[in-house]
C-alpha cells in the first residue's frame, strides 16, 4: 500500500486522540468501553498511562500541531510520582510517556523524569538474578516481588539502553545488557514461542518454574507474551547490534507468530485456548506484533526476511484497520478511531481495574498508531 492509503486510518485515530483529550482531564486512559468510548482511567498512570502520552508525542511529531504537545507535557510531568515505585513496569510509562518526549521533541522535563526512573531501576537490579525483578509493587494480580520475572519486563532493557546512550553511564548499560540477556534466555522456547513468566531462586538465580500471569495455562503461549518478546527483543538488538542472539530471538518470535496467527492475521488472546475460534481475539497483541514486524522489516538479517516482515506488517495493519478500527461497518455510529476487540485480562485473578475484554485498550491503540505512522513514512519506526 502507498503512504496515502494509510491516511484515512491515521486521521480517524487522530480524531480519537482529540476526543480522548476532551474526555480525560484527570487520570490516564487505561481501557475504554467500545460502545460509548468512555475511558476507565488510572490516577498515576499504572503501567499503561505512558501509552496515552506516547500517542500525543507521536501525533505532535507527525502533524506539527502544537495542541498534542501541550496535552502531552503536563501528563508527562505527572509521571514523577512513579519514579521510585518498586516495580520494573515503571519503565513502560517512563519510556513511552517521557523518553519519547525527549527523543521526538527534545523536551527537557520528560528527559529528566525518564533518566531519574532509569537510575531508580538500577537500584532494583538483583545481581544474583542478573535482572530487574518484577518488584513488590508490580502491576499484576498475583506472583510479584523479588524473585518473579516475565517477558513483559524485557521492555526495561531498551529503555535503559536509551538512558545509557543519553548519559554515558556504564551502570545503566550493564543492567540493560544483563536484563535483556537473562529475560530472553529464560522465556524463549526452542520452537520460537515465548512463555510469559518465571519464578527464580533468590540466591542462585536458578529457574524454579515457568508459568503465566495472564495466559490460559502455565504452558500456553499468551498472545501478548509472544508479541512482547518479539518486539522487545528487536528493540534490545537495535540498542546493541553486536548481540546476534537478540535479533535471532526476534526473528524466531516473528516467524512463530506468522506461522500460528489465523489466516485473517488477528490473533486470539491465547494461541492455546481450546475454544478457538469461539473465543476472544486480541487486537492489542496483534498491534504490538505489527510494530515488531515493521521494525524487523528494516533490520532482519536477510533481504528476503525484511521483505516478508514488511508484507506481513502491512497485511496485519490492514486487517486491524478494516475490521476493528471504528467505524467497522455501515451505520456504525460509535466514536471513530477506536481499536476495538482488545483482550486486556480475562483471568479471574486479574486486578479489578484490568478486567476488560473486547474493549479499546490504550496499549493496542498506541502500537497501531505508531505502526500506521511508520507505514505512511511519517515517523521512522526505528526511532521509537
Amino acid at each position: 500500500m502507498t503512504a496515502d492509503a494509510w491516511s484515512g486510518a491515521i486521521d480517524r485515530m487522530l480524531g480519537r486522540i482529540q476526543d480522548t483529550a476532551t474526555r480525560v482531564k484527570d487520570g490516564f486512559p487505561h481501557w475504554a468501553d467500545p460502545e460509548t468510548g468512555q475511558w476507565t482511567t488510572t490516577p498515576e498512570g499504572d503501567w499503561t498511562g505512558g501509552y496515552w502520552i506516547g500517542q500525543l508525542w507521536l501525533a505532535a511529531a507527525a502533524t506539527g500541531d502544537a495542541r498534542y504537545r501541550s496535552w502531552a507535557a503536563p501528563s508527562a510531568e505527572r509521571l514523577r510520582a512513579r519514579i521510585d515505585a518498586e516495580t520494573v513496569f515503571k519503565s513502560f510509562p517512563a519510556y513511552y510517556g517521557a523518553s519519547l518526549g525527549a527523543i521526538l521533541h527534545d523536551a527537557p522535563g520528560p528527559r529528566e523524569i525518564a533518566l531519574a526512573t532509569a537510575r531508580s531501576l538500577t537500584r532494583l537490579y538483583a545481581p544474583a538474578l542478573r535482572l530487574v525483578p518484577l518488584g513488590a509493587q508490580a502491576e499484576e494480580g498475583a506472583h510479584i516481588g523479588a524473585t518473579e520475572t516475565s517477558i513483559d519486563s524485557l521492555q526495561a532493557a531498551p529503555f535503559l539502553f536509551w538512558a545509557a546512550d543519553v548519559t554515558g553511564e556504564p551502570a545503566l548499560r550493564e543492567v540493560a545488557t544483563n536484563h535483556a540477556e537473562t529475560i530472553i534466555h529464560l522465556h524463549l522456547r526452542p520452537d520460537g514461542s515465548f512463555i510469559q513468566s518465571s519464578s527464580l531462586d533468590a540466591a542462585t538465580g536458578r529457574l524454579v518454574r515457568h508459568y503465566t500471569h495472564k495466559g490460559i495455562s502455565d504452558t500456553s503461549t499468551w498472545g501478548r507474551a509472544q508479541a512482547w518478546g518479539t518486539l522487545f527483543s528487536t528493540q534490545s538488538y537495535l540498542a546493541d547490534r553486536t548481540r546476534e542472539a537478540w535479533i535471532t530471538a526476534a526473528v524466531r518470535g516473528a516467524d512463530w507468530w506468522l506461522a500460528h496467527a489465523p489466516a485473517d492475521r488477528v490473533a486470539f488472546w491465547d494461541f492455546d485456548d481450546p475454544e478457538i475460534p469461539n473465543t476472544e481475539r486480541d487486537t492489542a497483541a496483534t498491534a504490538i506484533a505489527t510494530a515488531a514486524l515493521l521494525k524487523l522489516s528494516r533490520v532482519a538479517p536477510t533481504e528476503a526476511g525484511r521483505a516478508r516482515y514488511r508484507e506481513a506488517a502491512e497485511a496485519t495493519a490492514r486487517a486491524l484497520v478494516e475490521r476493528y478500527l471504528t467505524p467497522t461497518h455501515a451505520g456504525d455510529r460509535r466514536v471513530p478511531g477506536m481499536l476495538t476487540e482488545a483482550c486486556f485480562n480475562k483471568r479471574p485473578d486479574a486486578r479489578a481495574q484490568d478486567r476488560a475484554n473486547r474493549c479499546e485498550f490504550i496499549v493496542g491503540s498506541y502500537y497501531l498508531f505508531e505502526s500506521l505512522l511508520g507505514l505512511a513514512g511519517r515517523i521512522d519506526p526505528l526511532r521509537v
